[in-house]
């Protein structure tokens, strides 16, 4: 059993394109289905391996949005609701005044 207090991304990974694709708008409909079907095979795996309570998805496009490496690629982060970020999405972290 791992310590989820600690181990905050225990799961996570990203989703890539095997062809290069600068931003998630570069995504062809074909990249699409594909990114589709691997994130619901990453999500079968998860539910088995780890068991989240919820996951928090993103795509980062652009250095505003801290992609410092310009390919397109999809976060999947499981979270647990025992976790030290629980109930903090993105709403949270928008909201916040900094």
């Amino acid at each position: 059993m791992h310590d989820r207090e600690q181990d905050v991304l225990v799961g996570s990974g990203v989703i890539v394109p095997k062809q290069h694709r600068a931003t998630t708008f570069d995504l062809t409909p074909f990249e699409w289905h594909d990114t589709y079907t691997l994130l619901h095979e990453a999500k079968v795996f998860l539910e088995e391996t780890y068991g989240p309570d919820g996951y928090t998805l993103g795509w980062n496009v652009g250095t505003a949005s801290n992609q410092t490496v310009p390919h397109a690629h999809l976060h999947v982060i499981p979270r647990y609701t025992a976790g030290p970020h629980a109930g903090k999405g993105l709403r949270h972290w928008l909201k916040r005044p900094e």
